[in-house]
């Protein structure tokens, strides 16, 4: 089972970083709407609609709607209502993954920077397999 999923994820990686350097202005479109409207599922508390922009991956961690739903609610409360949020740039991380960036000024009216990975099922489509955030540094002097 191991060995099975260490070539899985070899795989993904490489099919990923290779992915990552050719991202089109497509795929950059394509982020910026499904983490649109994943956001505005989540405003909306729509946990179907929002459950129906996870990865594979993310699914198979968080098996319903609602389980899903309650790890946003609690763990990302800037992503699950934020006041606002603007995009910036897309491109692939340091492993090679393609990432889109989001400033979000969260619910406590501070800012944040949410990294999404985003990966490509087999259809072509994309979908986000994980959000990192960070509190914004403070730019004001």
């Amino acid at each position: 089972m191991l060995r099975v999923l260490a070539m899985f994820l070899m795989m993904f990686l490489s099919i990923s970083a290779s992915r990552a350097d050719g991202l089109s202005d497509v795929d950059r479109q394509a982020f910026e709407r499904i983490i649109s409207e994943q956001i505005e599922a989540f405003r909306a508390d729509d946990g179907v609609r929002a459950y129906s922009h996870a990865a594979p991956m993310i699914r198979q961690i968080f098996p319903s709607p609602g389980n899903f739903m309650a790890m946003v609610k609690q763990g990302y409360p800037m992503v699950y209502r934020p006041q606002s949020f603007r995009f910036g740039e897309a491109g692939p991380d340091t492993a090679g993954r393609p990432t889109q960036r989001v400033n979000i000024v969260g619910p406590d009216g501070q800012n944040y920077e949410a990294i999404y990975t985003m990966e490509q099922q087999p259809d072509g489509t994309w979908q986000i397999n994980g959000c990192a955030i960070a509190k914004a540094p403070d730019v004001s002097a």
